[in-house]
């Protein structure tokens, strides 16, 4: 409806500077570069210098109202300064300097946020928009114009950045220094780069977060929209926090930001120069179906060094089939090999190469080219470049170029450079780009995964889960005993082993026999951890004297290693034998501040030694899970092994899943171990567990009612309603997913182009990939998106009844950035309208609005649209002039 709200930051009109301090303070310095910078800027708006040491100078061409105002004063002066920017009707602000305590911070950001302007700092070093000439900073001199935008949370490594890139022919959309306690954070930043139409892929450096819920949302945002690369520091975790489970212990917060970056369809790397060439690669927008990268050489050497690389950073290497082959050979030199590498010789011309990859082009078992070039005598390096600049234009797959050597090579390197295309100088740093590449694609599949809080299997006993928590939590325990962690996963339909408590040795025994030999006893004690570490742990006891002489050996071992611990006896269970199975476990962990995090691995007493473990961020679907399973070192044991059949890996995705409900369902839990989980072919069963909780565990403000401990929202299945059509018939109305862009597509085509003009104020017949990622792959805690699906049946031409299904209305709303109003949209079939639907619809996305917590709810009609004006004045709504323009009119509702 109106321009984004940072565009009065990073793109303005006008500009405020406010300098001056007392002689000495910090500030003097940055005040006199900033002058310098803004004086030698190219920026074609006015520029108003206030010193407010003299309030009543103004240097400049006259007064107005600047829409930005830099405030570089001393830190006593820029609360007073703020007022004064406020008062000039400023929109954003921003602040500079450094040592700004974080007490001032928080009086500036109320300040700020009292007045509407949205301030960017303090402790900042500033932004740049090259497109503009606009160097609003201290970070170095205005970086060239181009596609990649850079945000970094340190301003010495952003002047970093900018250096390198100016060697490098990396250009920039925008620039900015975020700094620590800045009003305008990170998540509102993606925010504002997600729909900035200049910016093709954004790079990230950044130190951490505070608001999970709201970066990972921001950040999925811009996934959607755009390639996001992220350079994360402090990947080495100095140590763990003492943990009362293996889960705990074994996983470094760093691990989880790797799992939480891939859910949201982001890249992470390990350096900043791999940082540009990741965004150089991804953002050409390639959109490979796998990870097969071919290696296209002239030298065996360099192509062996790619091929070792691709093997070492898990991808495959890509070779010709056997017709490929066929099809090539005859257009080589004799000398070619192309049965794995596709070594062209050293006789190859520029033809070899341009036929090489118009192979590798059109093989369905290739999903990347590299193309490796090494100098030799008397070969025309720039020919050959030339000639794959050429190709390139009928190349649909990523086409990478390594031109080794360096003065012999520079023509070639330029050559290449100005086809836009990605060229290293090893190999390598060129596979490397491949990965992230293929990285982005994996990734992007798992941001489309929108689950629901519960699967698709039997419905657990959450409520009796819950009041199993709240009774071990009234005792003012924390750690539930093994039969207590167990009854938990039963209640969530979780396999686990029977298990007996026995308070006796003789009770034991006679639970041992029932059970039949061989049995395991355990210590059963809700201040033991580990029972292992206290020789409180028996296996494969044969008979009824080995179980009496055990149950006393426990009891005295704990009561010497633990003698203040408390005892309620020693559990008896039959032992799990399957010489052939494989020892798992899946873990929870609760991080700091993402929230619940899923852990799957190898299992055993030696799980720490194994260190092998994948993380996913609940909730799970079976894709995810799968996708986690395969992930560990593990899975390669898990199908025919060595003799051993392949196990059900169907069950062992199914008790992912249980574990998924169950860190959604129950905020209470902070730790989880079930270790080991014994799978061979005939399923799974978990033989041993155990659950640390706590009274509460949130990570936002409560409006996204009982799951917001969790850092992604799930697919919110409560507001799916069954409604009837006027006329006869039923439809239903629910959230929106990835699954219904088919449907959605079939609506807006199935549209007259009035209808089409009415909603898209545009004249499209069909909506671009881009709009339908959009519109179906959305974020549930800032948007929503309701369809309305009509389910009929109908004859196929086989002459069977089957169920059809499509959507004919869609109603959303995408919350505003003061996050309590909401902008919404409405759209309806043609044949539909007038049958109440439009109102339904309209009426069920308020009620989520309301839901939200959301206070306001408003649009903007076009004002030759009688008919949704009608239907807006029917519902309550305002309907008022719009004063930016008078072909539409702005409705209102408060909610």
């Amino acid at each position: 409806m109106d321009q984004h709200y940072l565009s009065y930051l990073f793109k303005p009109k006008s500009i405020a500077v406010f300098t001056g301090s007392p002689q000495g303070d910090d500030c003097v310095d940055y005040s006199r570069a900033l002058l310098e910078i803004l004086g030698s800027s190219h920026f074609e708006g006015p520029i108003f210098y206030f010193d407010i040491c003299l309030p009543d100078t103004l240097v400049g061409p006259g007064k107005a109202h600047p829409e930005l105002a830099i405030l570089s004063v001393a830190p006593a002066d820029m609360l007073s300064t703020l007022e004064m920017a406020a008062r000039m009707k400023c929109r954003a602000v921003l602040a500079f300097g450094s040592g700004v305590s974080h007490e001032l911070a928080q009086a500036l950001a109320q300040a700020a946020r009292r007045h509407g302007i949205h301030m960017l700092g303090p402790n900042s070093l500033g932004f740049q928009n090259p497109l503009l000439g606009l160097n609003a900073s201290v970070i170095g001199p205005l970086a060239s114009v181009g596609p990649v935008a850079l945000v970094s949370q340190s301003g010495a490594l952003a002047a970093s950045i900018l250096d390198w890139a100016a060697q490098n022919q990396v250009g920039f959309s925008i620039v900015t220094s975020i700094g620590p306690h800045s009003e305008v954070d990170l998540a509102q930043v993606l925010d504002y780069l997600a729909s900035d139409g200049h910016t093709h892929s954004i790079v990230i450096y950044m130190e951490g977060i505070i608001n999970a819920r709201a970066f990972m949302s921001a950040l999925r945002s811009a996934a959607r929209a755009k390639p996001v690369v992220v350079l994360k520091a402090g990947r080495k975790a100095a140590a763990n926090r003492a943990a009362q489970t293996h889960s705990e212990a074994i996983v470094g917060s760093d691990e989880v930001f790797d799992a939480a970056l891939r859910r949201a369809g982001a890249v992470r790397v390990s350096s900043f120069v791999e940082l540009f060439s990741a965004a150089k690669c991804l953002a050409s927008r390639y959109r490979p179906v796998g990870k097969h990268l071919a290696v296209i050489t002239n030298g065996g050497g360099p192509g062996v060094l790619a091929a070792d690389w691709i093997s070492e950073i898990g991808l495959e290497l890509g070779k010709l089939s056997a017709d490929s082959m066929e099809a090539l050979k005859s257009k080589l030199s004799v000398n070619a090999s192309l049965s794995d590498l596709i070594d062209l010789s050293e006789e190859a011309t520029p033809e070899h190469y341009a036929a090489a990859i118009e192979a590798a082009n059109h093989d369905r078992s290739i999903d990347g080219i590299l193309v490796i070039h090494s100098p030799k005598i008397g070969v025309n390096g720039l020919a050959i470049a030339q000639a794959i600049v050429d190709v390139k234009k009928d190349i649909g797959k990523p086409l990478l170029c390594c031109w080794m050597g360096d003065s012999t090579v520079l023509e070639a390197r330029e050559l290449i450079a100005h086809a836009v295309m990605p060229s290293f100088r090893t190999p390598e740093a060129a596979v490397g780009a491949f990965g992230n590449i293929a990285s982005f694609y994996q990734n992007q599949l798992l941001l489309q995964q929108t689950p629901p809080p519960l699967s698709d299997l039997a419905k657990p006993d959450i409520e009796g889960a819950r009041l199993l928590i709240e009774n071990v939590l009234s005792e003012r325990r924390n750690i539930l005993t093994e039969m207590e962690s167990k009854a938990l996963l039963a209640a969530f339909h979780i396999p686990v082993t029977q298990t007996i408590l026995a308070s006796s040795a003789n009770e034991a025994m006679m639970i041992a026999t029932q059970l039949g030999y061989p049995v395991a006893l355990k210590i059963d004690s809700p201040d033991i951890s580990h029972k292992s570490d206290v020789n409180g742990v028996a296996l494969n006891v044969m008979n009824a004297a080995g179980v009496r002489d055990v149950f006393g050996n426990i009891i005295e071992n704990v009561a010497i290693m633990a003698p203040k611990a408390r005892i309620n006896g020693v559990t008896v269970q039959r032992m799990v034998r399957n010489k052939r199975a494989r020892e798992l476990y899946i873990g929870l962990v609760n991080d700091e501040p993402f929230g619940p995090m899923i852990a799957f691995g190898a299992g055993g007493t030696m799980i720490e030694l194994f260190n092998d473990r994948t993380m996913e961020l609940p909730p799970l679907n079976q894709y995810l899970a799968h996708r986690m399973i395969e992930r560990a070192r593990i899975a390669e044991t898990l199908g025919d092994w060595r003799g051993a059949k392949a196990v059900d890996i169907t069950a062992l995705e199914h008790i992912l899943l249980r574990v998924s409900e169950m860190a959604c369902e129950l905020p209470q839990l902070r730790e989880m171990d079930i270790n080991p989980i014994i799978v061979d072919e005939s399923g799974a069963v978990a033989v041993d567990a155990r659950i640390v909780i706590d009274r509460t565990s949130t990570l936002s403000d409560g409006q996204s009612g009982s799951y917001g401990h969790l850092s992604i929202l799930p697919y919110p299945l409560r507001y799916e309603q069954t409604w009837s059509l006027k006329g006869g018939g039923e439809y239903i109305i629910r959230p929106i997913h990835p699954d219904d862009a088919t449907m959605l597509q079939e609506l807006v085509g199935g549209l007259s182009p009035e209808s089409r003009y009415f909603r898209f104020v545009a004249t499209i017949s069909e909506l671009s990939p881009a709009m339908l990622a959009r519109f179906t792959l959305i974020d549930y805690d800032r948007e929503m998106a309701l369809v309305a699906v009509l389910r009929e049946r109908k004859v196929n031409e086989e002459g069977i009844s089957v169920e059809t299904q499509k959507i004919i209305g869609v109603s959303r709303y995408i919350t505003n950035p003061d996050a309590i109003s909401c902008e919404f949209s409405l759209l309806v079939a043609d044949e539909f309208n007038g049958k109440g639907l439009g109102s339904r619809l309209m009426m069920s996305i308020m009620d989520v609005a309301r839901d939200k917590g959301l206070k306001e709810i408003d649009g903007l009609v076009l004002a030759n649209n009688p008919g949704m004006l009608k239907l807006m004045s029917s519902l309550g709504f305002s309907i008022n002039e719009f004063a930016e323009d008078p072909d539409f009119k702005l409705v209102k509702h408060a909610l």
